[in-house]
């Protein structure tokens, strides 16, 4: 990447400023200096084979949907160093073998175009001006139509994932991202490094998983035992619509950063939601948590059937997308009366 303000590959990229730093990767703002439009520029070192394991999932995830959808990120193209040598590897190229075996070959070590040094991937992508949800949220009062919106929103792009077989494994507050191009806030979600493809063809929820990977306080309990499916990401979701709808946030402890997200007390200790259905999966759920008024009984029975123990009773994302628009239909009915 260089020197701020500066980007290899003929200069097609300035860099004005980072704006997100993980344990895997630097996100910056940037501009196409070709259009003057605003980009995000994701950067991942790959030194250690952790590393280039999440850069290859995120890699294959996004260049793997056929066409896009308005809230997951869009991948504008991928840029491949190799020492010196910036290599553009765009999404449109997915269909050419000799691309992904240049990916894979740079990122795993291996000799290529006679080079053998340290690689970086940068992802360019979509400039979201909102910030993730989380700060997006908390920085305002609670709004319901903002969450009945943003539900819609996130169900949808669910909804499209699955059926293009990617399943996400770390869905949460912090990788959603608001963009407001539109006017009103169009959620994106983001940030693929966990993300599976599935291959073949049939029901993704019909896919297994061994690896238990996420956030904790976002993990389903079947994720804990290292045995679940797509449905993982729909647990996922239930947690952060619940913690949207009545802002129910936790410190985290390691930044002391306040996040949404949902658990159970014991003590002073917070359990995860999932981790506490694990040990007793016949706990009953107290939904609505801290207000009735917050919530229509519809809601409150979304949310039960999204945060089921049992995987195999628990809403799919398909079912989860109609029942929110069912929802959603509700009540702009009720509103539409009650305005006459």
């Amino acid at each position: 990447m260089g020197r701020k303000g500066e980007m290899a590959t003929e200069a097609k990229y300035s860099i004005i400023r980072e704006v997100g730093r993980g344990n895997y990767g630097v996100v910056y703002e940037a501009i196409f200096n070709q259009t003057r439009n605003k980009v995000a520029v994701k950067r991942m070192q790959c030194n250690v084979p952790e590393n280039v394991e999440l850069a290859l999932q995120e890699f294959w995830a996004l260049q793997s949907i056929q066409r896009q959808h308005e809230n997951v990120i869009q991948l504008e193209e991928c840029i491949l160093q190799n020492g010196q040598v910036f290599q553009p590897i765009s999404h449109r190229y997915r269909k050419s073998n000799n691309h992904l075996l240049l990916v894979e070959t740079c990122l795993k070590g291996r000799r290529c175009m006679d080079l053998q040094s340290a690689c970086f991937l940068y992802f360019v992508m979509e400039f979201c001006d909102g910030g993730n949800m989380n700060e997006y949220l908390l920085s305002r009062s609670p709004d319901a139509q903002l969450n009945n919106s943003f539900m819609r929103q996130l169900s949808s792009a669910v909804a499209f994932l699955h059926r293009n077989h990617i399943v996400h494994r770390d869905l949460k507050s912090d990788n959603i991202l608001i963009s407001h191009h539109q006017g009103s806030p169009i959620v994106k979600v983001a940030d693929f490094g966990l993300s599976k493809v599935c291959q073949g063809k049939g029901n993704v929820n019909e896919h297994c998983f061994s690896s238990a990977c996420g956030s904790n306080f976002y993990m389903a309990p079947e994720v804990w035992e290292c045995h679940y499916t797509a449905k993982a990401d729909i647990f996922a979701l239930g947690v952060i619509f619940w913690a949207m709808v009545e802002r129910i946030t936790f410190r985290d402890g390691d930044t002391g950063k306040e996040l949404l997200g949902t658990y159970i007390r014991q003590g002073k200790e917070f359990i995860p939601l999932g981790e506490a259905l694990l040990e007793n999966p016949t706990m009953k759920l107290q939904i609505p948590l801290k207000n009735k008024e917050s919530m229509s009984p519809g809601l409150c029975k979304l949310l039960h059937d999204m945060l089921t123990f049992n995987p195999k009773e628990r809403l799919d994302a398909f079912q989860l997308e109609d029942r929110i628009r069912q929802i959603s239909y509700g009540q702009k009915h009720q509103r539409s009366v009650s305005e006459r």
